[in-house]
């Protein structure tokens, strides 16, 4: 296998530049040493799946270096869907960047068990983060692989002026949330901004309904217990609520991705969007004068509303890399508030370090809901692995949902058995 990974890397890696070979070069005096090596001038490169993210990165590269003028990082984020299979062949072929934007839980965390990152642990600044947050990047020995980055949040984006002009009230049940996709759609107003064509769209969006479904962090917990199973009714009832939910999307909606979806409620021609929090920016950028806040996913069964919260990333270390000091240095950085403030307001998502708040009110009123109504997306922290994994069988299967190729039982039955092959419930 490793020899099928070193073959594809030598075709993929000739003239690539995006992930090059831990890119860290050292310009050392005329004599050809370096007589103070914290002096040293260094760069280190920054991988990521956030191409959108390039010119924030250069402010806050910026803000480090004001105290480590003598270590440069050049930020070579490549394409999202790109990401993953660009980061595991250079990794296989002994490149990749120095610092990592590390894939959360269980795929990013197998990097680091398969011995292409450094461990952390000790780094200084780490304590800053709470449990829940470092076990993102965390081995089951105990082994601190990332530095955590941000918390992500799914909720139901709306367009305020849509609401005012059909008189409707931000929904507190799931069924008030149905009267109010019905009303749309009596006004030939696009209720719901989603498509089928990208599978990841589904598991997200299931992680955001599901709960209010099924009974919400009490029946997570039983999942994860092995008291109930994926194929539970009322997990097969989510499935079914998720179908349901087709008559209000768009009605080309099986070929729609996430930009199209984007653009449909950016230029006002859809009502709702549920989304990532780390879209907020994307939206603006489309239309900067586009007046919208969110609610949190209403609940069928009595439940408080709630939002999904995860940590979305951490920053790795590169185990090949040549500079690791001075990549801790700002792996360093990005444990205090200093880092914290300026991703927030720069970035305009939530930052993982605590007590940090945004300038930016609905980020910060998502920062507060992250915080208090939230509950995990559980596909990606608790059923991520196995071969395919089972929030890619998932997405596969609701797929085929949405083209009715299979029924909402078949779909819970698929992910029981994909789970069953790795899932070891946890007492």
């Amino acid at each position: 296998m490793k020899k099928g990974w070193k073959m594809l890397a030598a075709s993929v890696f000739a003239g690539t530049l995006i992930l090059s070979g831990c890119s860290s070069k050292t310009e050392e005096k005329t004599t050809g040493k370096s007589t103070d090596s914290k002096q040293e001038e260094v760069t280190l490169s920054m991988g990521s799946w956030r191409t959108e993210d390039t010119e924030a990165y250069k402010t806050v590269i910026a803000e480090f270096n004001k105290k480590y003028p003598n270590i440069h990082i050049e930020f070579k984020p490549s394409k999202n869907t790109e990401y993953n299979t660009l980061l595991n062949t250079a990794l296989q072929s002994g490149e990749g960047p120095d610092l990592i934007h590390l894939r959360p839980y269980g795929s990013g965390i197998s990097l680091g068990d398969e011995g292409f990152l450094e461990p952390l642990n000790g780094l200084k600044g780490l304590d800053t983060f709470d449990k829940e947050l470092l076990q993102a990047s965390q081995s089951k020995d105990g082994k601190q692989y990332g530095v955590p980055l941000n918390i992500s949040t799914t909720q139901i984006f709306y367009n305020k002026a849509i609401f005012k002009k059909y008189n409707l009230d931000v929904p507190k049940t799931w069924d008030e949330f149905i009267k109010v996709a019905d009303t749309l759609k009596s006004k030939k107003v696009t209720p719901i901004a989603y498509g089928t064509k990208e599978s990841w769209l589904l598991s997200l969006l299931h992680g955001m309904v599901g709960p209010g479904q099924f009974g919400g962090q009490a029946t997570i917990d039983d999942l994860v217990s092995g008291k109930k199973q994926l194929n539970d009714p009322s997990i097969v009832k989510s499935f079914e609520v998720l179908k349901d939910l087709d008559k209000y999307f768009p009605e080309n909606s099986q070929g729609l991705g996430m930009d199209d979806i984007r653009t449909l409620f950016a230029t006002e021609q859809a009502a709702m969007l549920p989304m990532g929090s780390w879209e907020i920016q994307q939206i603006r950028s489309l239309n900067p004068d586009l007046d919208f806040g969110f609610f949190p996913i209403p609940s069928a069964t009595g439940g408080k509303p709630t939002v999904t919260r995860w940590v979305d990333g951490s920053y790795a270390l590169n185990a090949k890399s040549k500079h690791k000091e001075e990549a801790k240095k700002f792996l360093e950085f990005m444990t205090t508030k200093e880092f914290g403030n300026k991703f927030a307001n720069e970035f305009k998502m939530i930052s993982a370090v605590p007590g940090v708040s945004s300038d930016d009110k609905l980020v910060d009123s998502l920062t507060k809901a992250a915080n208090s109504d939230a509950v995990p997306y559980f596909w990606l922290v608790n059923f991520a692995l196995g071969e395919p994994s089972t929030k890619g069988t998932l997405e596969t299967e609701l797929q085929g949902m949405y083209l009715d190729k299979t029924t909402p039982a078949d779909v819970a039955a698929k992910v029981k058995a994909s789970a069953d092959t790795w899932f070891k419930p946890q007492n």
